[in-house]
């Protein structure tokens, strides 16, 4: 590699460095979406190297390559956007430093058809997953010396909250015990940034908890007492009194989410999220109160739920509306 290649590539990596530790110390954002926003920022740096260049020079045209790439190898459209984002705060963070003064995403648009809107399970699918979980979370067993009832709750109380307040799966491994009032219906949930929000909390869900924290936390967490020698903090438990990880909590909503015949939907947390605030707008929920639950910064960012909102109208509108159902086929006989 000649040399002057290899100081640019190293200025580049140094200068994504400096970005994940802003991101980091003064953002407080969580490791996770560190990592994801380095692999996006070195995913474009790897573009602007080919042609012998730095982060800090790049100009409009490598980021419309950049996204005409990832349109040619089928990135989902979701993931473009997010890498589109990225760049978009990167750049920002660059010009307030005063280290450039030249921001090539400003004028760089996420094309409408790239806008897919939020995948979401029916109410009656919901329902039948939140009904099958708690019928097994009250039919006490073992299973090879677990506790296999715990678990059960453990699992139906994760789900009934994921619905109920449409938390991110990482608000959810990082509850601790002191986070929820169930006296008071509620939990205190810590979003991106550290920013904290108070979910308010539906009969169903608090009932899950309170079942959860009566007979099921108690014997997961005696266990993490026994490997620890003291108490764990985190709300939800593994079957060895550890924190769960957010790739389990995955695995466990895909798996409950497949009825016993294995027919229905492999469904994700996230879009457990967008069935809370898709079935809240479908009811006639403010796009307000859904951006103060979800913890979105940005009323934006909500808004794509004014599009689900109205194809339910239509919906509602030709299967009530006198004059919006379809003509009657008339007999000439």
């Amino acid at each position: 590699m000649p040399g002057k290649q290899r100081v640019e590539v190293a200025g580049n990596a140094r200068l994504v460095h400096e970005y994940m530790d802003y991101l980091r110390v003064e953002r407080g954002m969580r490791p996770a979406t560190c990592e994801a926003y380095a692999r996006d920022l070195e995913q474009f740096a790897e573009q602007v190297e080919r042609r012998d260049a730095l982060l800090l020079t790049a100009v409009e045209a490598d980021v419309k390559d950049f996204m005409a790439r990832l349109r040619g190898n089928h990135v989902d459209a979701r993931s473009v956007a997010r890498k589109l984002s990225c760049l978009r705060g990167f750049y920002r963070w660059l010009l307030l430093d005063k280290r450039t003064r030249l921001d090539p995403t400003v004028n760089i648009e996420t094309p409408s058809s790239w806008k897919v809107l939020p995948k979401s399970l029916a109410e009656s699918e919901i329902s039948q997953m939140l009904d099958r979980l708690g019928a097994a979370a009250r039919t006490p067993q073992t299973e090879g010396g677990r506790d296999v009832a715990a678990l059960a709750l453990r699992d139906h109380a994760i789900l009934e909250l994921l619905y109920a307040g449409g938390l991110r799966v990482g608000e959810i491994v990082a509850l601790g015990e002191e986070d929820l009032h169930l006296d008071q219906a509620r939990a205190q949930v810590r979003g991106k940034g550290d920013k904290e929000r108070i979910v308010p909390l539906g009969r169903r869900a608090v009932e899950a908890l309170d079942e959860y924290m009566r007979r099921g936390r108690p014997p997961l967490a005696r266990a993490g007492m026994q490997r620890a020698g003291m108490g764990p903090r985190a709300l939800f438990l593994s079957n060895r009194g550890r924190a769960l990880t957010r790739q389990w909590v995955w695995e466990m909503v895909r798996a409950a989410s497949v009825n016993v015949d294995g027919s229905g939907h492999k469904a994700s947390p996230h879009m457990l999220r967008h069935s809370c605030a898709t079935h809240m707008v479908e009811h006639g929920a403010d796009l307000r109160s859904v951006q103060r639950l979800l913890g979105h910064a940005d009323i934006a960012t909500t808004q794509v739920y004014t599009h689900v909102a109205m194809e339910h109208l239509k919906r509602e509108h030709r299967e009530h509306h006198p004059r919006g159902k379809k003509r009657a086929v008339v007999s000439c006989e």
